[in-house]
């Protein structure tokens, strides 16, 4: 199993991080007798790379699988082989998040500051201790603050030798002009249904018919299809939003309906915060000195950054809302895009097959100019969102919108 198996349908990215891997390779090889010496600026191999596509296509598992080929330490590499074997230690490490000269930076948080980021850059100026790269994976650089977006100009500017800085982000213009300037740019595409249905038949085991209904409900979205796979409640959830467009006939029901997509976006943020607030906050206690179970007391002076962790946690709340509720927009936008193309005769395949009925009564109540005021409505309602609007008057505004068409 090689590094890449996981990037589904990127062929093109794979050949040019394949290839970067191997120069890299063949960097370290050539200049091990010369300490110091900075990685090549032309080729296939830089120091800073910028990879974008749509959520869903596989931005942080291409840099993943590039981070683990730059370690790779396979035999196979000095016959010929290409780096990125995938069972090495070096590959293993990586991939598995363990290896010492890669950092994996993701936030669940609204922003990534200032702070964060120094001690990034910090991180980067030292030499790999494994003696071939230090990899800086970034995959939520379109949350870095302004500030925090400055500070790491000057690492990327000015790069230390066998530093290698990977950011994600899912456009261009979701990063400072001055980072993506100095980036070689990487674009993923939507992977198709066909691929996503396949690995996840093939590598997590789905049944190949549930494999390919929830592929093609999320027209390719890897992440998202795997967890309406495995999970029920995520299912329940996204067939209550689906039928949202059949309750939105007068103003008490478009009102129940918005503040019902924001309860089960709230009880999304539960779900996640069950999963993980209280093994962080027992973990927390422990190493702080608390005796196990919830009821001792804390030793003195520690106070502060039991704090600090459920604000942590409260600002993780509220993006895991946000992001629960963007998610459900984007349902909903596909739901009225398969109204539109039965609106046209389009013959291709709807998204939402298992919502059949519903999409025929909603296409034949009107037409496709009305469908299409009802998708900019949701966009103009996913645009409010991303400024701080209150959500649930935001959502209240694109319901009354929905129902007016």
């Amino acid at each position: 199993m090689a590094v890449w198996d996981d990037l589904v349908g990127q062929d093109r990215v794979t050949e040019q991080l394949s290839a970067a891997a191997r120069d890299a390779d063949a960097f370290v090889t050539a200049a091990a007798s010369v300490p110091g010496e900075a990685p090549p600026s032309g080729g296939s191999m830089t120091h800073a790379w910028l990879f974008t596509g749509p959520p869903g296509s596989g931005r942080a598992t291409a840099a993943r699988a590039f981070a683990a080929a730059l370690q790779c330490v396979s035999p196979d590499r000095a016959v010929g082989g290409a780096p990125g074997c995938g069972f090495c230690e070096g590959c293993h490490t990586a991939l598995v998040g363990t290896h010492a000269d890669v950092e994996f930076v993701r936030t669940d948080q609204l922003s990534i500051g200032v702070k964060e980021t120094r001690d990034l850059v910090r991180r980067a100026q030292l030499s790999p201790a494994g003696g071939r790269w230090q990899v800086i994976v970034l995959e939520d650089a379109d949350r870095l603050t302004e500030g925090a977006g400055n500070v790491l100009l000057k690492a990327v500017e000015e790069p230390a030798p066998r530093t290698v800085w990977l950011l994600c982000a899912p456009s261009l213009e979701d990063v400072l002009p001055t980072i993506r300037s100095r980036c070689r740019l990487l674009t993923l595409r939507t992977p198709p249904v066909a691929a996503v249905a396949d690995i996840l038949a093939r590598r997590d085991g789905i049944e190949p018919e549930l494999a390919a209904r929830v592929a093609r409900a999320t027209q390719g979205h890897i992440g998202r299809a795997r967890r309406l796979a495995t999970d029920e409640r995520a299912r329940a959830r996204r067939a209550a939003v689906l039928k949202l467009p059949l309750r939105v006939d007068d103003v008490g029901g478009c009102l129940k309906a918005a503040q019902e997509l924001i309860d089960a976006a709230a009880e999304d943020a539960k779900q996640v915060a069950e999963e993980v607030d209280t093994k962080e906050t027992e973990e927390l206690r422990a190493a702080l000195g608390a005796a196990a179970g919830t009821g001792s007391r804390l030793p003195r002076g520690t106070a502060g950054a039991m704090k600090e962790l459920q604000d942590r946690q409260k600002r993780r709340s509220t993006r895991t809302q946000r992001d629960s509720l963007d998610l459900a927009l984007v349902d909903l936008t596909g739901f009225y895009r398969d109204v539109l193309a039965m609106q046209l005769g389009s013959r291709a395949e709807v998204a939402n097959a298992d919502m059949q009925d519903a999409l025929e009564r909603v296409a034949r109540a009107s037409g496709p100019e009305r469908t299409l005021r009802r998708i900019e409505a949701i966009i103009d309602c996913r645009r409010a969102l991303d400024r701080n609007v209150a959500p649930l008057l935001a959502v209240e505004a694109m319901t009354m919108a929905l129902r007016a068409g």
